[in-house]
């Protein structure tokens, strides 16, 4: 039976490549495909008319979120998984230099849109009395009544930053580390609910050219010289090796890797991998 996922940062990289997955297995199946950048999102409509709807939008809005959850109920009449792959770099600096302006901004895409994700948007006012005129609004659910009901799959992009204190690196690693508790902490709560965190790898995607070229002068330096080498010395993964078995997991994942951090190459997945 196809089952249907939401994929966020499916415009390129990482995303596209678990979205084009999913699309073409002996098994096809519905994917919402979640991005700021339209145009591939609408080439991807417009090739796959019946197992595509798109939702368009910056994930700084928390509200996206639902309609992302909505637009996969509403469309394919259930929602089975979520592969939550977008995330941006943020400032990219010492911590002596940072702006706190940045980080939050950082965190709300990150970190504080995943909530969203799973737990909705709603008014964060606050009553002062049980009897106040005006309650705050409704509080929506997102996507977890709905993957409960299929015992669903959240797969999340994290990092090795997660793990490791880089020079200049510490808003992404940081975000990284609160997204892994994240998926740790569903896992407790949630038991019909398998969340997993995977580790891709350095990647050939746009983020690695971002470091390469826009943080030249802001990544420390012996930073810097390693993900430059890695590029020029051909040793970059290709998007299809996590890509591939991410897209597998958000189908497949057993109720053992729920919780955990791991690479996309761990032993641990070897069945992911074939």
């Amino acid at each position: 039976m196809s089952k249907t996922i939401i994929v966020t940062g499916a415009s390129r990289g990482i995303g596209l490549c678990i979205t084009e997955y999913l699309l073409t297995t002996p098994q096809p199946h519905n994917v919402v495909v979640v991005a700021r950048t339209l145009a591939p999102l609408q080439a991807l409509k417009e090739k796959y008319p019946k197992q595509v709807e798109v939702v368009n939008g910056d994930l700084a809005d928390f509200s996206l979120a639902q309609k992302a959850v909505d637009a996969a109920v509403s469309t394919f009449g259930r929602l089975d998984g979520m592969v939550l792959n977008h995330g941006v770099l943020g400032q990219v600096g010492k911590i002596d230099v940072a702006s706190t302006d940045e980080w939050k901004a950082g965190f709300d895409v990150n970190f504080i849109s995943l909530v969203a994700f799973d737990r909705g948007h709603g008014n964060n006012h606050k009553r002062d009395s049980p009897d106040q005129a005006n309650p705050p609004t409704k509080q929506t659910k997102a996507a977890l009544p709905h993957l409960r009901t299929t015992h669903g799959k959240i797969i999340f992009t994290s990092s090795g930053a997660a793990v490791t204190g880089y020079r200049g690196w510490a808003l992404y690693g940081a975000t990284k580390a609160a997204m892994n508790h994240f998926a740790m902490s569903l896992a407790a709560e949630e038991p019909d609910v398998i969340s997993v965190s995977i580790r891709p790898g350095m990647v050939d995607t746009n983020m690695q050219r971002e470091l390469r070229e826009d943080h030249a002068t802001s990544l420390d330096a012996e930073m810097h010289a390693k993900f430059t080498g890695v590029h020029k010395d051909g040793k970059l993964l290709r998007v299809e090796q996590p890509g591939h078995v991410m897209g597998k997991l958000v189908l497949d994942a057993s109720a053992g890797l729920s919780g955990k951090f791991l690479s996309w190459n761990d032993q641990e997945l070897g069945a992911f991998q074939e």
